[in-house]
């Protein structure tokens, strides 16, 4: 992340519960670098979160190389958000914008759709939801480039976009490495029974 270094900051609070229920868009709201890099770390923030509830929710179905799959990319985007943190210069997270995160939805583009999770689905299908999400990220500041009043911040919304961009090639050659599933992969010859 390539955005103006800042000064330290405070403790702060929590992305997601910040944007509880926020649904308007904050591409011409975004009014300086500091803001724009507290929406990239609560980006990432939420995507390791959700890979981490999928590794946990897999492997409670004992589907445990796609649990460890989900893992890698939460920490894969944890990493990210840690990066947001080193180069704006921060020791704590950043405090959610004046009336919380708003997102296009309930929650940040790179966080994944829990109804796409199936106990069966294998590593192919859980790249196919982290390409989603990538590209989903790069169209927010892709949106922020084309909207943003502030010089400064479409310059570092372009690269974060650019970022994105990179994201996106990089999961979409793990998926040419990836086995693609057989038709019947969702078939269970003895599928979980709920007790009454």
């Amino acid at each position: 992340m390539n955005a103006k270094k800042a000064a330290a900051k405070p403790a702060r609070g929590h992305p997601r519960k910040a944007a509880a229920g926020a649904k308007s868009r904050p591409e011409a709201g975004i009014a300086s670098i500091d803001e724009l890099m507290a929406y990239a770390y609560a980006l990432e923030l939420e995507a390791a979160e959700r890979y981490a509830e999928f590794a946990d929710a897999m492997e409670a179905h004992n589907n445990r190389e796609v649990a460890e799959l989900f893992r890698k990319l939460a920490r894969i985007e944890n990493r990210h958000a840690e990066q947001v943190l080193e180069e704006m210069g921060w020791v704590s997270p950043p405090d959610a914008p004046h009336g919380g995160y708003k997102w296009e939805g309930f929650e940040a583009p790179e966080s994944g759709d829990v109804t796409e999770l199936h106990y069966l689905m294998q590593p192919y299908h859980a790249l196919q939801i982290a390409l989603h999400n990538e590209k989903r990220a790069h169209a927010f500041f892709g949106s922020l480039v084309k909207q943003a009043r502030n010089a400064k911040v479409r310059k570092a919304a372009q690269e974060m976009e650019q970022e994105e961009a990179e994201h996106v090639r990089l999961i979409e050659e793990w998926i040419k490495r990836t086995p693609k599933p057989d038709a019947d992969w969702a078939i269970d010859p003895d599928p979980p029974v709920l007790a009454d």
